[in-house]
């Protein structure tokens, strides 16, 4: 297992203060947030780019995220797929292996939308396949439709694409109707990527990214998803992901630092 941090923890730096104090907080495995990168390189090269990751030792585990992808249509449905192949290009560039994919249902959907879904996920996981790029499916506990890990994997099941896998959050897992029992599901085919947070004291429909905390300061067990990722032998990244805006307010190099040393509690 390889211990991350995820560019969202951290939102308000840009992408070169990132490289700066990744390293610097004792941490160099990486997931992207796309439009940090996206910004960065409105003004900075992908060659110098490139050379500054490597300088600093740090490796990309991931990208998050892409939607709009599964029930859009028409004028809507291009312009996300197109979207959606720029960033493709940008993994294969920076030799990013997993680009995180939300489900895009507004609604309760039907036989068809799913259907739908089902024939558009796995285009666009032959689309990421000519790029290299592996598609880690989240679920969200907020949404009317793949709130759970369990339709998430069924999602990925009917696709029938090998570079289709799952992105486990665990925020959304305790948000939304996932069950303990899911995680006896998760295979070390089918799991891409975890995310991992905590929230204290606030009912899990209140919930919001907002409340957010550091693994093991809050409410969530954390036992039977690490019991599960060693019996399935999972050797992908676990991101800390913390969208919680007093972090953002803290300097960046002391945020990394105790992230690292709450996912080094937990999954060391």
């Amino acid at each position: 297992m390889l211990l991350a941090i995820s560019q969202a923890t951290t939102l308000s730096a840009s992408f070169a203060d990132d490289v700066e104090n990744y390293p610097a907080g004792g941490c160099t495995a990486m997931e992207l947030w796309l439009t940090k990168l996206e910004k960065h390189l409105n003004d900075v090269s992908v060659e110098n780019t490139r050379k500054a990751l490597a300088d600093r030792g740090i490796q990309l585990v991931a990208a998050s995220y892409q939607g709009g992808l599964l029930l859009s249509q028409g004028e809507q449905r291009h312009a996300h797929f197109d979207h959606f192949k720029r960033r493709l290009d940008l993994c294969q560039s920076f030799q990013i292996p997993v680009l995180i994919v939300v489900a895009d249902f507004a609604t309760q959907p039907d036989a068809t939308a799913l259907s739908r879904a089902v024939m558009s996920l796995a285009q666009a996981a032959q689309w990421a396949a000519a790029f290299g790029v592996k598609l880690a499916l989240e679920f969200r506990g907020t949404d009317s439709f793949c709130s759970s890990l369990d339709t998430a994997i069924h999602l990925i099941e009917q696709c029938r694409e090998p570079n289709v896998g799952i992105c486990l959050d665990m925020f959304h897992f305790y948000k939304g109707p996932s069950k303990h029992e899911d995680l006896d599901r998760l295979t070390a085919t089918n799991l891409f990527h975890v995310q991992v947070s905590d929230v204290a004291g606030v009912p899990r429909e209140l919930m919001t990214d907002s409340d957010r905390v550091l693994p093991g300061d809050g409410d969530f067990h954390f036992e039977q998803l690490i019991r599960r990722l060693k019996n399935i032998d999972y050797r992908g990244a676990i991101s800390l992901e913390v969208l919680n805006p007093v972090l953002w307010q803290m300097k960046p190099t002391q945020v990394i630092e105790l992230g690292m040393a709450a996912l080094q509690r937990l999954f060391r």
